[in-house]
């Protein structure tokens, strides 16, 4: 999903000093991960992956590092952030004592279950558990894992360093304490919160991608191609980028996965474009896997 950018990234110190921790690695994750470490807190990941968090740290410092050739950050934040960062070797040693623990594994309600259960009792009593679903039900979610009212939607946008929005969603039985503290430590992060209900795609989600099935949808009827698509939406409405182009950074089967769960929770018109369901079956994801609407070449999107 997309918000507009901030032109710099988070430079300065949380008020508060937290331990977080972030379960589940992938470009969300670790982006994640990086801008909560940045801000000042202490800062854990862990994936189920063997070496995938390690992975991520070294990540984290390659990102930090090019952000200080640009002049963005000094070396002294930069090694101040690595300093806060750390990889797990468990995911119950990993979230030993966090006060925040941030969910941003795949949009499967059973694996986010099977990755939060486990930790519950070695959090801090009174700890956030966040999810980063862009689409999932955070009511069921905090039922089903025993503590509704310290359940919350932190919904970042990718890249979570640059973008500017997190959506923060507050399900049925979320705690107005759990608002307040979530809302500061976004604030503290250096992002800009809304505060959303639970409902199927919260607010940003359904506009996203019912814009960018719409765009699939003209491609497949030839009405112009990807570049021309994304080019009218960036230039005629001041998108920072085109729906097309946007879909290959966030990922056609992460799209597509949205897209089914909002057809089955509220109608026909989120029904995913079969040009989109035959991407996916052919392996090309997007800028992850090196094709989509665009091939990605160094990290660059190619007209096709």
């Amino acid at each position: 999903m997309s918000a507009d950018p901030k032109k710099n990234p988070p430079t300065g110190t949380a008020t508060v000093s937290l331990t977080v921790t972030v379960i589940g690695t992938g470009t969300m994750g670790q982006g994640i991960a990086q801008v909560v470490a940045t801000s000042g807190h202490t800062t854990r990941v862990f994936d189920a992956v063997d070496g995938r968090a390690i992975k991520a740290v070294k990540g984290i410092a390659e990102q930090l590092e090019k952000l200080v050739a640009k002049g963005k950050i000094t070396h002294d934040l930069r090694a101040a952030t690595l300093n806060r960062l750390s990889a797990g070797t468990s995911a119950r040693d990993a979230c030993a004592g966090a006060d925040v623990v941030i969910e941003a594994v795949p949009e499967d309600m059973k694996l986010k279950l099977e990755v939060l259960q486990p930790v519950l009792e070695v959090l801090a009593p009174k700890a956030l558990v966040a999810t980063n679903t862009s689409s999932l039900s955070i009511t069921e979610l905090g039922a089903r894992l025993g503590v509704p009212d310290r359940t919350v939607g932190l919904h970042f946008f990718n890249p979570p360093p640059v973008m500017e929005l997190v959506e923060v969603v507050r399900g049925l039985s979320t705690s107005e304490e759990t608002i307040s503290r979530s809302l500061d430590f976004v604030r503290g992060l250096g992002k800009t919160p809304i505060v959303v209900r639970d409902v199927p795609g919260f607010a940003t989600s359904r506009l996203g991608v019912i814009l960018g099935a719409e765009a699939m949808r003209m491609l497949e009827m030839g009405v112009a191609s990807a570049t021309d698509i994304d080019r009218g939406m960036e230039l005629g409405y001041r998108h920072p980028m085109g729906p097309l182009k946007l879909t290959d950074l966030v990922g056609l089967d992460v799209r597509l996965a949205i897209l089914e769960h909002l057809q089955r929770e509220i109608g026909e018109q989120f029904r995913p474009p079969a040009i989109l369901r035959a991407m996916v079956r052919a392996g090309k994801l997007g800028k992850k896997s090196g094709e989509g609407f665009y091939k990605w070449v160094d990290g660059v999107p190619v007209p096709n």
